[in-house]
């Protein structure tokens, strides 16, 4: 895990929301990605791969890889075109 990254200064944002990431408290602004919102709270490996078992996060952040699959509310959805929302419970997906 990286430290925490995000633009501070002369942004404005919506209101901060509290999602679950694997049980974990992580705070985000409504409305921005899941995917942005993991990655400026530092954690950026959001999968493991079916064969090798490494690692795997955003990529594209557009939809096209697939790489930052999660399972959002116990559904398989892109980390990068998921809005964040209060409550929203969001878990890693692993594979053996």
């Amino acid at each position: 895990m990286m430290a925490g990254l995000r633009i501070t200064q002369n942004v404005e944002r919506s209101g901060e929301v509290t999602f679950s990431f694997d049980g974990r408290a992580v705070t985000g602004h409504e409305g921005e990605s899941i995917a942005a919102a993991l990655a400026a709270a530092g954690i950026i490996e959001l999968r493991t791969a079916p064969v090798d078992k490494g690692g795997r996060g955003m990529f594209c952040a557009m939809g096209v890889c697939q790489e930052c699959i999660v399972l959002v509310d116990g559904q398989r959805t892109e980390a990068c075109r998921c809005p964040v929302r209060a409550g929203l419970i969001v878990d890693r997906v692993t594979y053996g």
